[in-house]
This record gives C-alpha cells, structure tokens and sequence, in this order.
C-alpha cells in the first residue's frame, strides 16, 4: 500500500485546486488544462464516489477513503510522466485528509496522513465560496460553507503549504490563477 500511495518524483511544476464542494475546482482545473495545454488529473473521489451513489445509493464510508487515494495517486503519477512542464490536479491527498477528518470525527487513516504530507506540490489554488452552491448526488454541505473553507485554509497554513485564495467569477479566478502559474514558471527558468 505504501507504493501506491506515494509520490513519484517528476520535473514538471504541480499545482493543486483545493478547497470545499462547489467551489469552482474541477471547473477552474479544466479551464487552466486547457488554457496551458497540459495534462489534467481528475479528482478520483469525485467519480469512484458517484459509481458507489449510481450503484446502490451507496455514501462515502471510511473504508473507501484508501481506495480513493490510491485511485487518485495512481492517476497523477501516470498523467506526471506524461507532463513536460507543467500539471494541473483536481484535487490531492491533502484534500482527502481534510475531508475525512471533516466526516469521520477528527480520523484520518494514517497511510494516507503520511502522504498527504510527504507530497510535493507548487502551489495550491484554495477556492473560497463566493460562487454559488450548487446541489448534486454527492454534495451535502450547504449550510457549513465557511466552516468548511477554514477546515482548508487550516490545513494549508498547519502544513505550511504555498497557497493563493481564488476569489470573483470563473474568468477573474482563471486570470489571477494564470498569472500566478506564469510568475511560477518564470521563477523556474520556464515559460509556454
């Protein structure tokens, strides 16, 4: 298990959407692929999550919070060879942590806290929750949005990880987050 969870070492620059539900991350994520031209890793938990809700109305249990990590870290060690410069995630092992201390009263499976902290990202985008909730199978939060945001923001600030807070509409968020990935890669000699 400790394998299939663990980060395997790449050249490009990483950057991470983060934050809670409905918050414009896939959104933003496939925005900046496209913008750039670079590969997309999806967010595991998303469709691992809606096939268990598909199947037999089924919600999350902490038994598949492993199977979601290793689903979600097999996919951006794949998609980060495949990555000359840069990568953009949906999400990260981070984002898993915070939510299952958030459902599980305070647990987090251990496996999964030792990488969630042992991977190596740029920066992370935190989407804060100026944009409008908007209901599906698995979202389930509605009320507890600012509670929610600071579980993110703490994570980021404890674990010390580089961060910007996106806020405004989908074209103002793209803007500040393409200006930030540019000033990242200038700062690392590279450029699209």
């Amino acid at each position: 298990m400790e394998k299939e969870l663990a980060q395997r070492p790449a050249p490009c620059i990483k950057i991470v959407l983060f934050g809670p539900e409905s918050t414009g991350k896939t959104t933003l994520s496939e925005d900046l692929s496209a913008y750039f031209g670079v590969p997309l890793v999806k967010e595991y938990m998303r469709k691992y999550l809606q096939e268990k809700w598909n199947a037999e109305k089924g919600l999350c249990e902490s038994k598949d919070i492993l199977p979601i990590a290793r689903g979600q870290m097999e996919t951006e060690n794949r998609l980060s060879g495949e990555a000359e410069e840069l990568l953009i995630c949906d999400t990260d092992l981070l984002e898993l942590k915070v939510y299952s201390e958030a459902y599980y009263d305070g647990w987090s499976d251990p496996h999964l806290l030792k990488h969630a902290l042992n991977n190596h990202y740029d920066l992370y985008f935190l989407t804060y929750i100026d944009v409008p909730w908007t209901p599906d199978d698995l979202r389930d939060k509605p009320h507890d949005r600012e509670g929610m945001f600071q579980r993110f923001k703490n994570a980021l600030d404890q674990h010390q990880r580089p961060y910007f807070i996106l806020k405004g509409n989908r074209e103002e968020r793209l803007n500040s987050a393409v200006k930030k990935i540019n000033q990242l890669l200038k700062e690392n000699n590279r450029e699209f």
